[in-house]
């Protein structure tokens, strides 16, 4: 059936009228969210704005010469210790401030202090282990130490001895937690470089712990190379 206008009467026209203006009508909000009042939008931005500046200033003062990545072939490098000013860096110091982070996977059982725990884990603070020959602390770190050990007359015996950080730290790292550590606690020491980490790496393929006998051949031997800054520094070669 066709639908026809003069079937309608006039209340129920208005009926859809009616209908059709609330349809338009903005549904109420519910309470909490009402829009956010420009007031508070301008005082977010201004706020936004002065604490970028604070933060360029205390990372270096930004600036659009430096910052601009469509200039970088042409500006400095803004980053710490790069650019030019790149080889006055002290490596030593630089070894000691990375060492100092890596050293978080050995703080567990050695301590923050470097003393270890009596009976169990050895301390580092004055230990001849650490500040003795460069091989084999270099060996302990690589493979890792089963058995009982003496460190400053003290036996020690770590149940499952100590893990093998060879395969799980690159040389630099490694070289970094061991200049760390001979550095630290009242420890003075040659730092350990990468290469003397790599050299050891090439000559030993062993896959074990090793012990205290095995090493002992290596107490005060040192791995060949120059030190290039810190105590006992050498000249670098040319």
């Amino acid at each position: 059936m066709s639908a026809n206008p003069s079937n309608y009467s006039p209340d129920s026209i208005d009926l859809d009228r009616l209908h059709a203006a609330v349809k338009r009508e903005k549904q109420d909000l519910q309470p909490g969210r009402e829009p956010v009042p420009m007031l508070v939008i301008f005082l977010a931005m201004v706020v936004a704005v002065i604490a970028g500046g604070q933060l360029g200033l205390m990372t270096g003062e930004w600036n659009f010469e430096t910052s601009n990545p469509f200039l970088a072939a042409s500006s400095p490098d803004p980053r710490p210790g790069a650019g030019e000013g790149a080889a006055s860096v002290d490596p030593f110091q630089t070894a000691m401030k990375k060492g100092a982070s890596g050293y978080a996977v050995c703080g567990g059982c050695h301590q923050g202090n470097g003393m270890g725990i009596p009976g169990q884990f050895p301390p580092l603070a004055g230990s001849e282990w650490v500040v003795g020959g460069t091989e084999r602390l270099i060996r302990v770190v690589q493979h890792g130490l089963v058995g009982a050990i003496t460190v400053k007359g003290q036996s020690y015996n770590t149940p499952g001895g100590m893990q093998a950080f060879g395969a799980a730290m690159s040389a630099t790292d490694l070289a970094n937690v061991l200049t760390y550590i001979r550095n630290s606690w009242g420890n003075e020491a040659t730092m350990i470089t990468k290469e003397m980490v790599e050299k050891v790496r090439t000559e030993e393929k062993r896959v074990q712990q090793w012990t205290e006998a095995e090493l002992a051949p290596f107490a005060d031997k040192n791995v060949p190379g120059d030190i290039p800054a810190g105590p006992g520094a050498t000249k670098p070669a040319a």
